[in-house]
């Protein structure tokens, strides 16, 4: 079951960071079992300011030695150790002499491997529950007994392993920490990464400072520091597109390239067709007049409206958007350049959520999955002719926003609600036709105005419309109507990794849906998605 994995890019761009003479940042590791909180423990890492990747559990001893991390975490996930063709890291991980903490799954696999037992529970525990230490050691110091934990599980251990003691345990769970203080192994059976783990940041700390010997290096300032020194090593006095879109992430990208290579950067916006109402005229003439960064606006609207003609594939929007996006930026780069780096916003979490599923050809067993494609990631074809620079890549959202203020960015952007790539185009369910782009710009315009007006844009991180292309009959000045339902999406969110619908004030979604069905021609019902991510996705596509 364990084979060789690559290592992701952006573990090959860290060492070369190393080799340009920057700081060796301390690093987490966290092997990735399926766990829909993998993402979140590497942002509590991440809070802690200690560098922290993911990568999958097939992940060799030798790859990881090779990494030279300070710790591992083992996370959690839906599978049970004595479940045939349940996920195994490598056996030799054990002997590795590197801190290891096993999340829920993760220490159940390690009890399993180490010559412990593990076993359905006869009572699972799901929720809150509080946390009774028995022994408050290195990784239990300064959390209070009675500490509020969040447990998700149906297994338990029954038998630790030799060299284990129990440290904790729950009413319910009676192994809930678990620990070999002279191998540094920790397991606990709850999820300290989610907010509802009172106890969670504190045990966190513990083993990334006391544990794993890390020292809080991972800052906003440094990354900016080490970003500058790595962008004009790499790129020296070659040229660079960017491609600009006037989100967060492509306009925090800017700034950092502008301090670093100043005039050799040209931002050229490729006006898609796919933009909110009035943005394209606002980002040129934001970037130009206040920010003095020149910026080229190439209008391709018609190109790539006739290109989804008759696609209603969410993966083939995104896959030809891509491609179009990219051969309109290499004509660019003739007009413009000539240019040799395409630089893109592109962050870790379009890098995980475009990983590639692999089966394993023995066990049939799926390593990971593909959520969907990111126009700047699963969109790239294999003959492009640009070399990319992606310093964004290694940061998630609120990181990108950091960065984004140190390096000068108004708030009136940093603080924007994310929008995709694709635009407006993933915003249309099914065709994407010019006479539905048109109704849903409108109908986004008065969400967006809305939100803003009562004052609730910074309470959520997103607000948007969504255009199904279903018609349902209304009544309309006594008469009949056959129009498109607009489907309202508000979201909160910490990092755009998981998400919760906001209870948005009913007479904010009055106004909302008064004002849609009244102003916007081709619509006639107005309806609230309700969903969390997971399991939905905060965009519909």
């Amino acid at each position: 079951m364990n084979t060789t994995v690559t290592l992701p890019k952006n573990q090959s761009d860290f060492r070369q960071e190393q080799q340009l003479g920057q700081i060796r940042h301390a690093m987490i590791i966290i092997l990735d079992f399926g766990s829909q909180y993998s993402e979140l423990i590497a942002r509590r890492i991440r809070e802690a300011q200690v560098y922290s990747e993911i990568l999958s559990y097939r992940t060799t001893a030798e790859q990881i030695r090779q990494l030279n991390p300070n710790g591992i975490i083992l996370s959690g996930g839906p599978s049970s150790v004595y479940d045939n063709g349940a996920p195994r890291c490598n056996p030799e991980l054990w002997d590795i002499g590197i801190p290891i903490l096993g999340v829920c799954y993760g220490m159940q696999l390690m009890v399993d491997e180490l010559g412990g037992h593990v076993t359905r529970s006869e009572h699972g525990e799901y929720g809150k529950a509080a946390l009774f230490i028995d022994n408050p050691t290195d990784l239990l110091a300064n959390i209070d007994s009675g500490s509020i934990m969040w447990m998700s599980h149906s297994d338990s251990v029954q038998q630790m392993p030799k060299g284990f003691e129990l440290i904790a345990h729950t009413d319910n769970t009676s192994c809930a920490v678990i620990a070999d203080h002279d191998r540094k192994l920790y397991g606990v059976q709850f999820h300290p990464e989610v907010v509802n783990s009172i106890g969670g940041p504190p045990l966190i700390r513990n083993f990334v400072y006391h544990i794993c010997n890390c020292k809080p290096t991972w800052t906003t300032a440094t990354f900016v520091e080490e970003s500058i020194q790595e962008i004009r090593v790499k790129v020296a006095k070659k040229r660079v597109l960017l491609a600009l879109s006037g989100g967060v992430d492509s306009s925090t990208l800017a700034f950092l390239l502008h301090k670093a290579i100043g005039d050799q950067l040209t931002c050229v916006f490729i006006d898609q067709g796919f933009m909110r109402k009035y943005e394209p005229e606002r980002l040129v003439k934001l970037f130009q007049e206040q920010f003095h960064i020149p910026v080229e606006h190439v209008s391709v609207r018609d190109r790539f409206l006739r290109a989804l003609t008759g696609i209603t594939d969410p993966e083939e929007k995104r896959r030809i958007i891509g491609h179009e996006f990219i051969h309109a930026f290499e004509e660019a780069s003739k007009e413009f350049g000539p240019f040799d780096y395409l630089a893109q916003g592109t962050l870790y979490p379009d890098v995980i959520e475009s990983a590639n599923t692999s089966i394993d050809p023995q066990t049939g067993e799926r390593v990971a999955v593909k959520i969907k494609s990111h126009h700047n990631v699963g969109g790239l074809p294999r003959d492009l002719i640009f070399k990319l620079v992606e310093p964004l890549q290694k940061l998630f959202k609120d990181e990108v926003r950091q960065v984004g203020r140190s390096v000068g960015l108004p708030e009136e952007i940093v603080n924007r609600h994310p929008f995709p790539g694709p635009g407006l185009a993933i915003r249309i369910i099914g065709e994407v036709t010019a006479e539905r782009l048109n109704i849903l710009r409108d109908a986004d315009l008065i969400v967006r105005q809305e939100i803003k007006h009562h004052g609730l844009y910074h309470d959520y991180w997103q607000a948007f419309a969504v255009l199904l292309p279903i018609r349902s009959v209304g009544v309309m000045g006594d008469q009949r109507t056959y129009a498109y339902p607009i489907v309202l999406r508000v979201v909160t969110s910490e990092d755009g990794m998981t998400a919760d619908w906001a209870r948005v004030p009913h007479h904010v979604l009055e106004v909302m849906s008064n004002r849609i069905v009244n102003e916007v021609k081709g619509v006639n019902r107005v309806l609230l998605d309700i969903t969390s991510k997971p399991p939905g996705t905060i965009e519909w596509e």
